[in-house]
């Protein structure tokens, strides 16, 4: 299978991106001359521009597409107005995590889910395999590119470009038609970095006018930024990634993400099991937990309570923002107590770590004016 390209391509040859394969897509993993510390810093205090068009995006239309969605999805779809946006894990009958996704609700018989990209044909054919009548879905993906733009200066580089009172977007909404540098753009606010932000979707022929006006109007306030610190971005701020915190065989409530899971409410694809889960108890948790060792944790590697496996790291890393190395792990709630030390096996060597709460990057992500 060939690999794919954005419409972004070229750009990034331009600014030096180092390419690399990301599920089927060549994109950056960081740029020559900033790489990703620096790019890292550079969105938590000024802003980074993202390409992000390999994004699936996925119409879902017709008079039942409300009840449709509320099946699909653990949110509540039903406390959403037109122009709000809603994220919510969407599961399997039993409970284990097809993708999270975005929906935006332009009204009650029009809305458009924002995917995963690697999961993107994986959840158009689940939504297919589920459909009611008086629903059509359409992946629309080839229609869109996406750029974020994220930082504490996201806005007032962006107004710059546009007409349109950026303040009057609040966290969680969006304007089908923004005009950016006088294209006619749909621009929302929410993000994937634990800054504020926006979220720019333009026809692919436009993306790269777009781009280049972002970063003319930005100067020395913004550089473009890879997929490196954009992991490390998400990271910190405790974001869920899907094939780490979130998979087939994790439940959103193994994965801390209660809040997004609505067990009174209607009915929806694994709320049973999920209400089962709720009332037995969590077998295993997910858990925050800094290193008391020398070694930097991984995904996927074991942790270990006196020798015996009791889960292992779904994301790690030295956190930049905090100069040391934190991570999250999926472990038998037994010792998800804070305080709690456990070894996660680094090399085939136990290295002692303490299970901690609160320790990722908190911020506000709202309206400036």
């Amino acid at each position: 299978m060939s690999i794919k390209q954005t419409p972004l391509y070229s750009l990034h040859l331009k600014y030096n991106g180092k390419m690399i394969d990301f599920g089927g897509w060549e994109l950056p993993v960081q740029y020559e001359g900033m790489g990703i510390i620096k790019e890292h810093q550079m969105v938590r205090e000024n802003a980074g521009l993202f390409d992000v068009s390999h994004m699936g995006e996925i119409f879902v239309t017709g008079e039942k597409a409300e009840a449709f969605i509320q099946n699909l999805i653990c949110n509540d779809v039903k406390t959403i107005q037109d122009g709000q946006i809603l994220y919510s894990p969407m599961c399997y009958p039993d409970g284990g995590v097809v993708d999270d996704l975005l929906v935006y609700r332009y009204n009650p018989q029009k809305y458009l889910l924002v995917v995963n990209a690697a999961n993107t044909e994986k959840d158009f054919a689940w939504m297919t395999e589920n459909l009611i009548e008086g629903v059509e879905v359409n992946n629309v993906s080839d229609q869109f590119a996406q750029l974020a733009l994220q930082g504490p200066k996201a806005q007032e580089i962006l107004q710059t470009l546009s007409d349109t009172d950026l303040a009057s977007i609040k966290f969680f909404w969006f304007n089908p038609a923004v005009k950016i540098a006088g294209v006619e753009c749909l621009v929302s606010r929410t993000g994937y970095t634990g800054e504020d932000g926006f979220e720019i979707y333009t026809k692919p022929t436009e993306a790269p006018f777009i781009w280049e006006e972002l970063i003319k109007a930005g100067g020395e306030r913004l550089c473009p930024v890879g997929l490196g610190a954009r992991d490390s971005l998400r990271f910190e701020a405790k974001l869920p990634l899907y094939g780490h915190e979130i998979d087939k065989d994790i439940t959103p409530l193994e994965a801390g993400l209660d809040f997004f899971v609505k067990l009174n409410t209607d009915d929806f694809i694994g709320k049973a099991v999920l209400v089962q889960q709720k009332q037995a108890g969590l077998s295993r948790k997910l858990v925050e937990f800094s290193m008391l060792g020398k070694g930097i944790p991984r995904a996927h590697y074991p942790v270990q309570k006196d020798g015996v496996v009791i889960g292992h790291v779904t994301s790690g890393m030295h956190s930049p923002t905090f100069k040391k190395p934190i991570g999250l792990a999926l472990i038998k709630t037994e010792y998800s107590q804070p305080g709690t030390e456990i070894d996660v096996m680094i090399r085939d060597k136990a290295i002692k770590a303490v299970v901690e709460t609160g320790i990722f990057y908190r911020k506000k992500t709202r309206t400036k004016k």
